[in-house]
């Protein structure tokens, strides 16, 4: 017995799509005895036909200094990163070098630009980035965060694209302590029977 795997339709309706009901069903004929007058239905359609907006609206405020640009604190692991951006060519610069001196594997680099990616702004904006603390993979990871945060206080409407990508959520995973009786964390010391 086999069973065929189908394709669920996706049932949900758009904004347009609900504005074309309305329009089809406005423009079906009224019975007579519920007939209102020329004018009267004049009136209701200039109300009714309010524009659809199709841009995403911004829930919070753009929060800029007086430099006009956008500032945020980035942290992952042991590295804490304050990152500052401004429309740009897309320069990235962290403690005074570029990222490719500073970050000399290109998958730091990689990691650093995703929260453009996803948000579809590559080279639109310039960053400044101060990181101490942590590894490179750290600092790194902490820029990315700061980046994040601080795209979404530039662009307020970009906030549910780069949260869906889980880049605004801090990664808390640190090294785990070394215990006492203990090689490392959890890792004992090797046993010996004589």
């Amino acid at each position: 017995m086999s069973v065929e795997n189908t394709p669920q339709e996706d049932t949900r309706m758009s904004l347009a799509d609900l504005a074309k009901l309305k329009a089809e069903a406005d423009a079906a004929p009224a019975p007579a005895s519920e007939a209102a007058p020329a004018a009267a239905q004049a009136a209701e359609a200039v109300t009714e036909a309010a524009p659809v907006q199709s841009e995403p609206v911004a829930l919070r405020p753009q929060i800029l200094d007086k430099f006009g640009r956008a500032y945020a604190t980035g942290r992952r692991k042991d590295a804490v990163a304050r990152v500052w951006i401004k429309p740009g060519s897309g320069k990235i610069v962290v403690n005074g070098r570029d990222q490719t001196v500073y970050f000399a594997r290109p998958t730091l680099r990689l990691v650093i630009n995703q929260p453009f990616d996803v948000a579809e702004r590559r080279d639109q904006y310039d960053v400044i980035a101060t990181v101490t603390g942590g590894g490179l993979s750290g600092q790194a990871g902490a820029v990315k965060h700061g980046i994040a945060q601080a795209l979404t206080r530039f662009e307020p409407t970009l906030r549910t694209v780069v949260k869906r990508a889980g880049f605004l959520t801090r990664d808390s995973r640190a090294v785990e302590r070394k215990k006492y009786g203990k090689a490392k964390a959890r890792r004992s010391f090797q046993f010996s029977k004589r």
